[in-house]
């Protein structure tokens, strides 16, 4: 499997969408963060149980964003949460979960998620990036700094691209999110190729 967690964003797609998930999920990624914000609860549950169906026949992990009772409601086994929605949830929730990640923006952030019981956490935004126009990425040292803080793995979002993967890597993350990237390219395969030429190329 790749180190690299697939975020999605329906928006960027130029195929249908469940299509671009079903190529993505061949790849066997670190896993696909199913976060598509600007849905309803009730139209994210019926495109979450398409996607469950697709990442399950693939066997790779779906983590189902923010919606805590259309995972439940689903059976899904991964969640992703803002921090403010990780905060709320009572201990019998989480308990319904295997995977748990959240977005963390400082060492703080993290090690309260890895305290509230995630599994795994997500840091950034690391480099400059299109979904955060005009603010600068918190960069490598702040990434290190997350890394040293936790034992749980993490993982950088923001920016991550084939020719700066390496240094996350180097900087202790376990892998990477990569949004734009994965839903708009022409050759997922290629794309995903690489990131996992960069790896093998570090002996990772």
């Amino acid at each position: 499997m790749s180190d690299i967690l697939c975020v999605t964003n329906r928006l960027l797609c130029r195929e249908d969408f469940l299509t671009r998930i079903k190529k993505i999920a061949a790849c066997r990624p670190a896993g696909i963060i199913l976060r598509e914000k600007d849905l309803p609860e009730t139209e994210y549950k019926a495109l979450a149980a398409e996607a469950l169906d697709i990442c399950r026949e693939y066997q790779i992990p779906c983590m189902l964003h923010t919606f805590v009772n259309a995972a439940l409601e689903l059976n899904a086994e991964a969640i992703h949460l803002p921090m403010p929605v990780l905060r709320s949830l009572s201990p019998e929730q989480k308990g319904k979960f295997r995977v748990i990640g959240a977005s963390c923006h400082s060492a703080e952030e993290a090690k309260e998620a890895q305290d509230l019981g995630c599994t795994y956490v997500t840091a950034g935004h690391i480099f400059a990036t299109d979904c955060k126009k005009g603010l600068p990425g918190r960069g490598l040292d702040f990434l290190r700094e997350v890394c040293r803080t936790v034992f749980i793995p993490v993982y950088a979002i923001g920016g991550i691209s084939p020719e700066n993967v390496d240094t996350v890597r180097e900087a202790g993350a376990k892998g990477a999110c990569v949004m734009s990237g994965l839903m708009a390219c022409e050759d997922v395969p290629g794309y995903f190729r690489k990131f996992d030429q960069k790896e093998e190329a570090h002996g990772i």
